[in-house]
């Protein structure tokens, strides 16, 4: 059970990674108008092409990015740094806010894991 978790965790993770660092690019004016920039189309017939599916991944990555960013340091940079790693699926990025001590490194993302899945738990995203 534990490593089903820990895989559920990781796979939140990796996705939180990559839904947070997507920025849109755009030269010259922004692509929305300003007077109707809330404004949402009817969705009743366009659950097919995964509108539905992409609200709710929207909103748990919004619960994770909160959950994320209300961490203290050194933890939230470990959870950072352990994210970028998934994204990418190796581990080569490092943070300098971590220790240099492979061991301790491994010993402080294992326990903001820890933290971040009792935060999901408690916001009913885990």
């Amino acid at each position: 059970m534990k490593n089903d978790s820990d895989a559920i965790l990781d796979d939140l993770l990796s996705r939180w990674h990559h839904w947070a660092s997507t920025a849109c690019m755009v030269r010259g004016f922004a692509p929305l108008a300003a007077g109707c920039w809330n404004y949402r189309a009817s969705r009743q017939y366009d659950d097919a092409n995964g509108a539905l599916d992409g609200d709710l991944e929207d909103s748990t990555m919004a619960v994770v990015d909160f959950q994320v960013s209300e961490m203290r340091d050194p933890w939230r940079a470990a959870i950072h740094a352990h994210a970028r790693n998934l994204n990418i699926g190796r581990s080569v990025w490092r943070s300098p806010r971590l220790p240099e001590d492979r061991q301790v490194r491994a010993d402080l993302v294992r326990e903001a894991c820890c933290m971040l899945a009792k935060r999901l738990t408690t916001a009913g995203v885990l």
